[in-house]
């Protein structure tokens, strides 16, 4: 690791001047993800800018219509306050499933949203595509947990659990620059990789998450997160599910499903999500479903299994919120 100048930033504009004044700087605050990649020496940063020393930057509290949490606020505070364990199980589940314990005292919430990849090849001695090569590695090497949807030129998964709840619950994000500050969907959040920004999010230089608006869930709303791992907990995903489906009576009025652990970003099962609406939650509308939830993928040569994997998870899901 090589040496670095350390920077308390008391302010989220002042965090974001130090930033955008030296291009290899880079912000901290947890550091579950930064400090593992500087030991690895996939990040060299001559700069830290800490963001743990912000004023107001952490911390979750109820307002008119939605509840903010603080970028800063440890995924363990999120997954333990009662506000969120009430009104979004699903985000306590997705933040359970994520890390352990220990990590989840130190990790934030906008952290575990704008960690990089952890493929293999990204964290390993290659100059892969996202680093700035010229082809990913993972396309014709070892694959077996590389993407099945919207892969190339990176085939890396995105390895949030919380992103792909917060995408089906709807989250807006606050997001801080040198021209203040822009309010987005999370949709805009993440975006797909490409040759211009080689990156799994939208922040440009400089910038940083602020803060994670969650709408109350609409009345009828049902939601889960489940998620499939290669070891009996504190995986990487190898698939995973947030769905929030909103009922009147017995049918379905709208539905939002997310898989994780399958695209460079989480991603909405467009095809499932059609099927759904307006239906009962039946075992025919299940399975159909279910089938519908691949549609589109292109799995790699050692991925396939994520196929069967995929489809069975939403199976589950639909069943336990048929029950």
């Amino acid at each position: 690791m090589q040496a670095f100048e350390h920077v308390d930033a008391m302010t989220a504009r002042e965090a974001v001047q130090l930033l955008a004044t030296d291009p290899q700087a880079r912000a901290i605050a947890g550091g579950t993800d930064l400090i593992p990649e500087m030991r690895l020496g996939v990040r060299c940063p001559d700069r830290l800018v800490n963001l743990k020393t912000i004023r107001d930057a952490s911390g979750i509290q109820e307002l008119d219509g939605y509840v903010q949490i603080g970028a800063l606020t440890p995924l363990s505070d999120v997954a333990q306050h009662p506000l969120i364990q009430s009104k979004f199980p699903c985000l306590v589940q997705a933040i359970l499933d994520a890390a352990s314990p220990q990590i989840r005292n130190l990790a934030t919430l906008g952290g575990n949203l704008c960690q990089d990849s952890r493929c293999w090849y990204f964290r390993g001695p290659f100059h892969c595509w996202l680093k700035g090569g010229t082809y990913c590695n993972a396309e014709h090497g070892d694959n077996r947990h590389q993407a099945i949807f919207g892969g190339g030129p990176c085939f890396t998964v995105h390895p949030s659990d919380p992103a792909t709840a917060l995408l089906a619950l709807r989250a807006r994000l606050g997001v801080i620059g040198l021209d203040g500050e822009r309010n987005l969907s999370i949709a805009q959040f993440f975006v797909l990789p490409h040759d211009n920004h080689r990156s799994l999010n939208c922040l440009q230089p400089g910038e940083v998450l602020n803060r994670i608006d969650l709408p109350w869930p609409a009345s009828g709303e049902r939601a889960i997160f489940l998620k499939a791992m290669d070891r009996a907990a504190f995986s990487f995903a190898l698939a995973s599910i947030a769905c929030v489906l909103k009922l009147e009576g017995e049918r379905i009025n709208s539905a939002r499903v997310v898989l994780g652990g399958v695209a460079p970003i989480p991603w909405r099962a467009n095809a499932c999500e059609r099927a759904l609406i307006g239906q009962t939650l039946n075992d025919k509308t299940i399975k159909q479903a279910a089938d519908l939830a691949t549609r589109g993928a292109r799995p790699l040569a050692m991925n396939g299994y994520k196929l069967p994997l995929v489809r069975a998870l939403v199976e589950r899901a639909l069943d336990q919120l048929a029950s």
